[in-house]
């Protein structure tokens, strides 16, 4: 098992646990404790674990991941404002790409029906939705298909990325802030995520303000690589602030 695969295993141990033990965890995992103090010096540097006598507690930021489905319905309402406003984005007749997620998934049942434009994407969802667009190319990213998040990741998945050139890309994530920038929980996402931020000229994330001061494992992007963040207005004004201090344009709806 590689390190960055034992630490998620212990950081959604601490969250559904409330607390994790050094020898309970050095047991489970087959490691020494030192491997495990290794681990949990490492998560807490990265913000997701607050070490305490014999073991270590998940920080409030972290927060659990939803599946694709049980997010639908979360938010729908700054999701659809964000998703509204990121049309203003999309290029005359270019490239885009749309990462799994709810909020990309909205933004794809607002392209007009007449949009010419070649749309590339990792998830099932956003495909059958732009389907039946006569002027559409739609280009399905293949690869293990998550549960959770229903995303099409692994080597596949990245070596389609790594040959793409597209105008824009709409990126989502589970957790983004100015420090620690944009994070997922798990490591085959994240790369993708990556590899999508790789292929793109103009990069936008599309993110609702529950996500803005949550942390998660992974991280794919720093702030400062972002050219546009599209929230919602319920966003706090400060870390609005310093994500704008950070590099990008930073968008309300």
């Amino acid at each position: 098992m590689y390190a960055a695969e034992r630490q998620q295993r212990i950081l959604e141990r601490a969250q559904l646990d409330g607390r994790v033990e050094v020898t309970l965890l050095a047991d489970h995992l087959d490691v020494t404790t030192e491997t495990v103090r290794r681990d949990l010096a490492v998560l807490e540097q990265q913000g997701l674990v607050r070490r305490v006598h014999g073991g270590a507690l998940p920080t409030e930021r972290s927060v659990p991941e939803l599946t694709l489905t049980s997010r639908i319905g979360q938010q729908a309402d700054a999701k659809m404002r964000i998703a509204t406003r990121a049309l203003d984005e999309l290029p005359d007749g270019g490239t885009v790409l749309l990462d799994s997620g709810s909020t990309t998934l909205a933004l794809a049942g607002l392209i007009p029906v007449d949009a010419r434009l070649t749309v590339v994407t990792n998830n099932a969802s956003i495909v059958s939705a732009l389907a039946g667009y006569e002027n559409l190319t739609l280009l399905l990213i293949g690869g293990r298909v998550r549960t959770v998040t229903a995303a099409a990741v692994g080597p596949w998945a990245t070596a389609a990325l790594a040959g793409l050139a597209v105008d824009v890309a709409y990126l989502g994530t589970n957790g983004f802030d100015a420090d620690h920038g944009l994070s997922t929980p798990d490591q085959d996402e994240a790369a993708v995520k990556r590899a999508m931020l790789d292929a793109a000229r103009t990069r936008i994330l599309l993110a609702d303000s529950s996500k803005l001061g949550a942390v998660h494992l992974q991280r794919f992007a720093r702030a400062d690589e972002l050219h546009t963040i599209i929230t919602d207005s319920d966003a706090d004004a400060d870390a609005v602030e310093a994500l704008r201090a950070a590099g990008p344009k930073v968008v309300t709806a």
